[in-house]
C-alpha cells in the first residue's frame, strides 16, 4: 500500500485546537467568504452610525458645528485607536479568533444600547416644535447625553478587538508557501475592500434615508439585528478557519530589545555576525512556533541587544530574530506618521462636508429630498469602481513594465494617494468659495437659508476622496500587514487603524484651534454655527497646504525605506542549506521582495 502524504499548511497556521491543519479542507476564499460576510454587515452597522452622527448631534441633541464635529472625530479617533489594544491581546494571549468573538459580543451590546438610546422617549430629548430654531429647542439632559455617548464608546471598545483581527485573520487564510494561494493573497486586500464597500454604501444610502425619513430608532435597529446575524455567520465558518497561535506579547519583546540595546550601548558588535545570539530553526518551530528572521543592516544600533556578554536575562540578551522583529516594526513608524494627515482630511467628509450639504438645495423632484449624509456614499461608490479598475486593468498593464506582482510598490501606491489628497482639499476650497459667493449675491446669510445651488456640487470632493482611498487606505492596510513580522501581524494591522485614529484626533485639534484663533481680536472666525457667513474655504486651503507639506515628507521617508526580505524565500534557503539553520545569524541569506525600491 502506498502512503499518501497529507498536504498540511507550511506557514505555521493550525486549527482551533492548535493542531496542524490540512490545506485542502480549510482557508482560501472559501473560509474568507464567512469573514467577509461578517465584515460587510459590520461596515453597514458602523457607517450607519458614523455617516449621520454629526446631523443627529446637531438636529436631535442641538449641538453647534464645532462641538458636534469634534464629538464625531473624537469618537472616530477612539474607534480607530482601540485596535492597538485588541491586537496586543490577540498576539499575546487569546489569539485572533477568540479576541474577535469576545469583542464582537461587546460591539453588539453597544449597538443594542445605542438603539434604545435613540428610541425610548426617556433617553432622548423631545422633538423641536415647528417654527422653533434649533438653538431654542430643549437640549438633551446630562443623563440622556451620557447614555448616548456611553453606548457609542462601548461600540468603540468592541471594535478594538474586531477591526485589527478580522482583516488579519482573512489574510491568514492564504498560505504564502503555496504558489497559488500566494498569488491570491496579493489581491486579497483589494477584494476585501471591494466587498465591505457594499455594506458601507448600503449604510450611507438606505440606512441614512431611513434615519432621515423614518427615524433613528429603526435606522439603528436594522444594523443591530444585522450585526447579530453576521456574528452567527462568522461562527458558522469556524471549521474552515486557519489560526495562528498567540506568541507572547509583541510589545514586551520590542521593549526588551530597546532596554537591552541601551544597557549595552558601550558594547561593540562583533565583526562575525555568527557570534550574535540566535536560536536554530528547529528551536523556533518547536518551542516558539514561528520562523527565524535573518539579520539586516538597518537600525544596526539595536544589534547590541543580541551581543553575548554572559548574562542571559531577556532584558539583557535577545535573539537576532527578536531584534529584527523590533527593527521591522520601528522602521514603519515614519510611514505611520506621514500617513496620518490623509485621515485628517477624510474626517471632513463625515463632518464639515455634510454640514455644507445642509445649506444647499437637496430636492430631487417635487416630493423627494436627498439626505446630506447620503453624499458619503459617493466616496465608496467611486472607491468601489476604482478598486476594480486598479486590480483588473491597472495592475496587469503596469506589471508588464515593472515586473512587480503588485504592478507598483506599496509605497508608490501610497504616494499617488497622498498627492490626490492635496487635490481633494483644493477642490473643496473652490466649491466652498462658489457656495459662499452665491450666498452673498442672493443675500442668503441666515443660518437657516438654503443656497440656490444643488447639493450635487459637492460630489467632486467626495468622488476624489473615494479614488484617493483606493490608493491610500488599501495600500496602508496591506503595507502594515505585509511588512510586519510573522508574529506581529495584528500589531502591524493596528498601525493602520492608529493612523486613522491620530488623523481623527488631529482633525479635532485643528478644527478647535483654528475656530478659536480666528475668532480672536474681533474677527468673525472661519468656522461658525452659521456656515453661510463662515470661511470654510480658508480652512480647506489650510488643510491643502498641510497635505502638500506632508506629501513632501512622505517622499523623503519612502526613499529611505527598505522593504523586508521575503520570508518564504528565506525559509526555502534554510531548508536547502541545513548548515545555515544551526543558530548562526551571519550565514542566513535571503532573497529580497520584488518591492525593493520605494
Amino acid at each position: 500500500m502506498s502512503v499518501v502524504e497529507e498536504d498540511y499548511t507550511q506557514d505555521g497556521t493550525v486549527d482551533l485546537k492548535g493542531r496542524p491543519i490540512l490545506r485542502s479542507n480549510t482557508g482560501r476564499w472559501k473560509a474568507c467568504s464567512f469573514i467577509v460576510g461578517y465584515e460587510m454587515i459590520e461596515r453597514m452597522a458602523y457607517y450607519g452610525i458614523a455617516s449621520n452622527l454629526v446631523l443627529y448631534l446637531t438636529k436631535k441633541l442641538h449641538e453647534g458645528t464645532v462641538k458636534s464635529s469634534n464629538h464625531v472625530t473624537n469618537w472616530v479617533g477612539t474607534v480607530w485607536m482601540m485596535p492597538a489594544a485588541g491586537a496586543y491581546i490577540a498576539d499575546a494571549y487569546l489569539g485572533r479568533y477568540w479576541t474577535f468573538v469576545i469583542a464582537s459580543a461587546i460591539y453588539l451590546l453597544g449597538m443594542c444600547l445605542l438603539t434604545l438610546a435613540v428610541s425610548l422617549p426617556a433617553l432622548r430629548p423631545p422633538p423641536c416644535a415647528s417654527g422653533i430654531a434649533d438653538k431654542d429647542c430643549q437640549h438633551a439632559s446630562s443623563f440622556q447625553v451620557g447614555i448616548f455617548f456611553f453606548a457609542l464608546y462601548i461600540i468603540a471598545a468592541g471594535t478594538g478587538g474586531t477591526k485589527p483581527n478580522i482583516s488579519t485573520m482573512g489574510a491568514d487564510q492564504f498560505d504564502e508557501f503555496e504558489p497559488k494561494e500566494r498569488t491570491q493573497k496579493l489581491s486579497f486586500y483589494n477584494w476585501w475592500v471591494f466587498n465591505i464597500l457594499i455594506g458601507t454604501i448600503s449604510a450611507q444610502t438606505l440606512l441614512v434615508y431611513i434615519q432621515d425619513r423614518v427615524g433613528f430608532g429603526l435606522g439603528y435597529g436594522i444594523p443591530t439585528i444585522g450585526l447579530a446575524l453576521s456574528i452567527l455567520v462568522f461562527l458558522f465558518g469556524t471549521p474552515l478557519y486557519r489560526h495562528r497561535l498567540p506568541s507572547g506579547s509583541p510589545l514586551t519583546r520590542m521593549v526588551q530589545v530597546l532596554v537591552a540595546a541601551m544597557r549595552k550601548w558601550k558594547v561593540k558588535i562583533p565583526d562575525n555576525l555568527n557570534e550574535l545570539n540566535e536560536l536554530s530553526m528547529e528551536e523556533y518551530y518547536a518551542s516558539i512556533g514561528r520562523s527565524r528572521i535573518c539579520h539586516s543592516s538597518s537600525l544596526s544600533f539595536l544589534d547590541k541587544a543580541a551581543v553575548k556578554t554572559g548574562q542571559t536575562s531577556p532584558w539583557m540578551l535577545c535573539t537576532v530574530t527578536q531584534v529584527e522583529e523590533t527593527k521591522q516594526m520601528m522602521k514603519m513608524i515614519p510611514i505611520l506618521i506621514t500617513t496620518c494627515i490623509p485621515s485628517t482630511t477624510i474626517a471632513q467628509t463625515s463632518t464639515l462636508f455634510i454640514r455644507q450639504g445642509t445649506t444647499l438645495d437637496r430636492s430631487m423632484g417635487p416630493h423627494f429630498e436627498i439626505p446630506p449624509a447620503c453624499l458619503i456614499a459617493f466616496v465608496n461608490i467611486f472607491m468601489l469602481i476604482s478598486v476594480v479598475i486598479y486590480d483588473r486593468l491597472f495592475v496587469p498593464t503596469i506589471r508588464r513594465y515593472t515586473n512587480n506582482p503588485r504592478g507598483i510598490s506599496l509605497l508608490q501606491r501610497l504616494g499617488i494617494g497622498l498627492s490626490l489628497h492635496v487635490i481633494i482639499m483644493l477642490t473643496a476650497c473652490l466649491v466652498e468659495r462658489k457656495r459662499l459667493s452665491v450666498a452673498r449675491e442672493n443675500n442668503l446669510l441666515d443660518q437657516n437659508d438654503t443656497i440656490p445651488l444643488t447639493i450635487f456640487i459637492l460630489i467632486p470632493q467626495f468622488a476624489l476622496t473615494g479614488i484617493a482611498d483606493t490608493f491610500v487606505d488599501v495600500a496602508k492596510l496591506e503595507f502594515f500587514y505585509d511588512q510586519a513580522p510573522e508574529a506581529m501581524k495584528s500589531l502591524g494591522t493596528s498601525y493602520f487603524t492608529t493612523t486613522l485614529s491620530i488623523g481623527s484626533f488631529l482633525s479635532t485639534f485643528l478644527l478647535s484651534t483654528v475656530a478659536d484663533l480666528t475668532r480672536r481680536h474681533g474677527h468673525k472666525g472661519w468656522i461658525l454655527d452659521n456656515l453661510n457667513v463662515s470661511r470654510l474655504d480658508y480652512y480647506y486651503a489650510f488643510l491643502a497646504t498641510l497635505s502638500a507639506i506632508n506629501f513632501l515628507c512622505f517622499v523623503v521617508v519612502a526613499k529611505l525605506y527598505v522593504y523586508n526580505d521575503d520570508v518564504t524565500q528565506t525559509k526555502m534557503h534554510l531548508d536547502m542549506n541545513p548548515a545555515s539553520s544551526k543558530g548562526n545569524a551571519g550565514t542566513c541569506q535571503s532573497t529580497p521582495q520584488p518591492d525593493v525600491k520605494s
